[in-house]
């Protein structure tokens, strides 16, 4: 199983650079999910920024099999909110409390998180968690810091 982040399934949905790889790897990871969270984010996404109607956004993810994620347990949740509490700084580190998340469901499944943000991945790269490296929307791809 990879969890991914919001960005990765936007990108397949909008053709973006990660989208073949994307693509691939829920071909290769039939269990491949988003979180809650994530899903929460797609759909406000598609519908409030890309214009898409409610029910062509839920069917966009229903169709991807990624329309019902694992739930979003009390722990998870908890040790989300002290990760950002350790990790958070509005401009060198800047994760949302969903990226938080997506590093908590990983570590809990002991998999990886495929995402192109680069604050994630910082934050992935500093706790241990496995890594699907997306190029981002321009095509640039994450290294580690030296």
């Amino acid at each position: 199983m990879t969890v991914l982040d919001a960005y990765a399934v936007l990108a397949l949905l909008k053709g973006e650079p990660a989208a073949k790889p994307v693509e691939q790897l829920l071909r290769d990871d039939p269990d491949a999910t988003l979180t809650p969270l994530g899903v929460a984010e797609v759909l406000d996404h598609l519908v409030r920024i890309e214009k898409a109607a409610e029910e062509e956004a839920a069917l966009d993810l229903a169709q991807l099999g990624l329309a019902d994620p694992p739930p979003l347990d009390a722990t998870v949740a908890m040790r989300a909110g002290l990760l950002r509490a350790r990790h958070y700084h509005r401009r060198r580190r800047a994760v949302s409390l969903a990226d938080c998340v997506v590093v908590e469901f990983a570590r809990v499944a002991a998999t990886s998180v495929a995402t192109s943000d680069p604050h994630l991945l910082d934050l992935c790269h500093d706790e241990a968690i496995g890594m699907v490296v997306l190029p981002d929307s321009r095509g640039h791809v994450w290294r580690p810091p030296p």
